[in-house]
């Protein structure tokens, strides 16, 4: 009997899954390409083990000698201006910047042996939340195209709006509610140059703008200011829905009137534009009209609603109070919230220079914030089903510069994964003793991205059609890291 999903397998005469799937695309046994994806998501590669996914993406890179990697005995121009600390979890070697991690090591495992070969934000922001690379060169380009690979979150987009995929992946029953939200930021949007940035990784690119994220939009004060440190007023978090008007303003009566006129121009504009263009752009717009004219949404929306001891514990910060809201937005039936720290006017993570912001600010609010998301849903009965996901889309270089800041090193760099049956208190890969290379075989962000599919119980190796209709692999070079998983 000829199994179409799971591990490859062989028909009776001989013909193995992608063969049959490669020539089912043609038309082969009267197949053709959607009876193909229906075929696939009958069933999904493993029994989930995660219902949501929150996917901390630390960009400019922190490095792993000043956070999961310390090696105090290596050499005075390598080792940092850090000391390590004790931990729950034999063999880490935790940052002293990270005290509250550290007392709760037990809850999530890190993987040391992170890398891959491209030394650069945009090039490693898409690698890493999408599995591919990007097919735009190293110093080619800076912005997202309608050509890039979807990201992980675009997928669970796309599996839950689309009936023929309705088996690979559980359907959201929360109405009103999209599958994936970006938070605070579209990546790239507060960092100031000439032209407004909109990194690469987190749209749907040839899946079609019906299936980007739900993105919300705070901006700082002035070219100065960095919110990520900071604390933020109440009247800076509002979470507006980007490119929409406020929640509060919008009443339901106004939304009709915009949504009648929007009709108006979309029948006029259907006339002359692509059709598909056009209803991906529709299937956008109608996600977010949705979202804002929903009172349960609007009440997700606002932090006013959590005690002033939960946001003090998730840090008044706009990293911890956008991590707090990927938690109230999970609770509400969310699938995929990413949470960006982007790094205003080239501050942050992607620290050349020095290191005093990243021990004064950084390290203290990722330690603070971090922690308090895995104890709070450990606390709420939400971490057996929700994975966090946290990391950079590089490291630094083993050797540091003066004042101890570090260049890129897409190399070695860590993750932490907690919750979804992770094994709490576990080190994966050993990297050699100046934490510039692994010594055990290296994890790929292809691997990280079969990972995750695996967890939500989509199968890795699930085709899609691309922008030219044939039907691709969601992960092609990578593997699910079972030995995270108890």
């Amino acid at each position: 009997m000829l199994e179409i999903l799971g591990r490859p397998q062989t028909a009776c005469g001989g013909i193995g899954r992608r063969e049959l799937l490669q020539a089912g695309g043609a038309g082969l046994f009267g197949l053709n390409l959607p009876k193909v994806l229906q075929a696939e998501s009958l069933a999904s590669g493993s029994t989930p083990r995660a219902k949501n996914i929150i996917f901390l993406l630390l960009f400019g890179g922190p490095s792993q000698l000043e956070t999961f990697d310390l090696k105090p005995d290596a050499p005075s121009t390598i080792r940092g201006p850090y000391s390590p600390i004790a931990s729950r979890t034999p063999d880490l070697r935790i940052c002293e910047k990270l005290p509250h991690c550290a007392a709760i090591s037990d809850k999530f495992a890190v993987v040391r042996t992170m890398s891959h070969a491209f030394n650069d934000h945009s090039v490693g922001s898409h690698y890493i939340q999408t599995g591919k690379r990007w097919h735009i060169p190293i110093g080619g380009g800076f912005n997202a195209t309608p050509q890039d690979w979807p990201s992980m979150g675009s997928v669970v987009e796309y599996l839950t709006q689309n009936p023929h995929l309705q088996h690979a992946i559980s359907r959201n029953s929360t109405s009103g509610m999209p599958n994936y939200v970006v938070l605070p930021n579209s990546l790239g949007r507060l960092q100031t140059f000439s032209v407004q940035l909109r990194r690469p990784g987190e749209y749907a690119g040839w899946l079609g703008r019906g299936y980007d994220p739900v993105t919300t939009a705070i901006d700082k004060k002035d070219n100065n200011d960095n919110p990520y440190i900071r604390a933020c007023t109440d009247q800076e978090l509002t979470f507006q829905i980007d490119g929409l008007v406020s929640h509060e303003s919008l009443t339901l009566d106004r939304m009709n009137r915009r949504r009648s006129l929007l009709d108006q121009f979309d029948q006029q504009r259907q006339r002359s534009e692509n059709e598909k263009v056009l209803s991906a752009y529709d299937r956008f717009q109608q996600r977010a009209l949705a979202l804002v004219s929903s009172e349960r949404t609007r009440q997700a929306l606002d932090l006013r609603q959590e005690s002033a001891t939960t946001r003090d514990r998730y840090g008044r910060h706009l990293f911890g109070q956008s991590t707090l809201m990927a938690r109230r937005l999970i609770e509400e039936g969310v699938r995929f919230v990413t949470v960006h720290w982007d790094a205003p006017d080239g501050y942050g993570w992607d620290s050349h220079i020095n290191s005093k912001e990243v021990g004064d600010h950084l390290l203290p609010g990722l330690d603070q914030t971090l922690s308090a998301l895995i104890v709070d849903l450990e606390e709420r009965g939400m971490l057996d089903d929700t994975l966090v996901v946290c990391l950079g889309e590089m490291g630094r270089t083993p050797k540091g510069n003066a004042n101890w800041g570090r260049d890129h090193w897409s190399t070695l760099f860590p993750a932490v994964l907690a919750g979804a049956g992770i094994r709490g208190g576990t080190v994966l890969g050993q990297s050699d003793k100046d934490a510039a290379y692994a010594v055990t075989p290296p994890h790929s962000p292809d691997d990280l991205a079969a990972t995750l599919y695996d967890a939500l119980g989509i199968d890795p190796e699930l085709r899609l059609p691309d922008a030219q209709g044939r039907p691709v692999a969601l992960v092609e070079d990578g593997h699910p890291i079972r030995e995270l998983f108890g």
